[in-house]
């Protein structure tokens, strides 16, 4: 597949202003005004959930979404081809950065996850997501058969066996597992043949069982059992999941208002700015403001797709499936685990959830959605 033929020569030979003009008139815009709107509900939703602690959350967080939409506009303006060829160098330095973390690294929430920088702190875990999605598209992008063959399919494996390892040293296990869908995504739009597939299936079965026998720490072990009986510890690891029960339903259709929930405010509610924080907003806006977020949440997905759709190499096409499923993944277990569906581990909410490198990394990445998009009509 030959990414850059004779008319996208043509076009280059153009004056660059109309060009770029014209290119950026036809960028679908979709997944960056839904990004926009969530996070300014992010913004309002941790200001009201961390009003009652010693620390208002809302300066530092608008200061990331700040800095996101800055860097989301400098990764729309650089090639994606050249981040996709450059995604080697990125990748060593995620982890390099997750080795030192091992190390160095700051303890919250019983992972050791973060590097600390002065008042604000960094999740290298967030960037490797960011490299190793690079990193795979690059890889796959060069195999143009309809088929991976058996060799490929363990390469990519091994490419995505690395970071997960490193942050499941730091006992961030959610944060491994989010590895698992941007996997599955890319291999699926590569071409995997169905029986291959049915064994890694059962490949992920048994190291899922060797995962809970040596590799999970007590408390870990705990919040899978607590999912599967809150009841048996309503005031240790299943509090968390019953107290947001209490707040989604308390919710009812319009909420309680704004700044009134009783679970946020009177600080029932544990985690409440960061990872349940959709409990917090089902409580003050009730099934109608959930309904309205989970619908820009289906835009930004939809114009994804679209994007994806309109795709003129490999490279792009499955740069936006690796993202589009990490992200979907995200925003489908969070929301099931506020429920109690699934088990407590840590996933964040994109665009809401208080965190700066979360909310970098979903800037970055819906900068690289309109790179593609911006130049598709530059990849025929």
């Amino acid at each position: 597949m030959k990414p850059f033929s004779a008319a996208s020569s043509r076009i280059t030979a153009l004056p660059d202003e109309p060009s770029a003009l014209r290119r950026l008139g036809n960028v679908h815009f979709g997944p960056f005004f839904a990004a926009v709107l969530l996070a300014l509900v992010g913004l309002l939703t941790v200001h009201s959930a961390s009003s009652e602690l010693d620390v208002d959350y809302l300066p530092r967080q608008a200061v990331w979404v700040v800095v996101g939409l800055i860097a989301l506009v400098v990764t729309m303006l650089v090639g994606y081809h050249r981040l996709v060829d450059a995604a080697p160098s990125f990748y060593a330095v995620s982890l390099i950065l997750l080795v030192i973390v091992l190390f160095a690294g700051r303890t919250a929430g019983g992972a050791r996850s973060w590097l600390a920088f002065g008042p604000f702190s960094f999740q290298p875990s967030e960037l490797a997501k960011l490299t190793t999605l690079l990193l795979l598209t690059r890889y796959l992008s060069r195999i143009e058969r309809a088929d991976l063959e058996l060799r490929e399919i363990f390469g990519v494996f091994a490419l995505v066996a690395v970071p997960v390892f490193l942050v499941a040293l730091e006992r961030d296990l959610g944060g491994a597992a989010m590895f698992a869908p941007m996997l599955l995504g890319m291999l699926l739009v590569a071409g995997v043949r169905w029986r291959q597939m049915v064994a890694g299936l059962l490949l992920g079965g048994i190291l899922a069982a060797g995962l809970w026998t040596w590799g999970m720490k007590p408390y870990q072990r705990q919040r899978i059992v607590s999912y599967l009986s809150p009841e048996a510890d309503p005031l240790g690891a299943g509090y968390q999941v019953r107290q947001s029960k209490i707040a989604v339903g308390s919710g009812q259709w319009t909420g309680r208002g704004y700044g009134q929930g009783t679970q946020s405010q009177l600080r029932f509610l544990p985690e409440r700015h960061t990872d349940f924080i959709m409990a917090v907003l089902a409580e003050e806006w009730g099934f109608l403001g959930v309904l309205t977020v989970l619908a820009l949440f289906s835009l930004y997905i939809l114009s994804a797709f679209q994007i994806a759709a309109r795709g003129r190499d490999r490279a792009a096409i499955l740069l936006v499936a690796g993202w589009v499923s990490l992200f979907t993944f995200h925003v489908l277990y969070n929301t099931a685990m506020v429920v109690g569906l699934l088990p407590v581990t840590g996933v964040p909410l994109p665009f809401l959830s208080y965190g700066g490198s979360f909310a970098l990394l979903n800037f970055v990445a819906t900068g690289l959605l309109l790179n593609v998009d911006y130049r598709r009509y530059v990849n025929r």
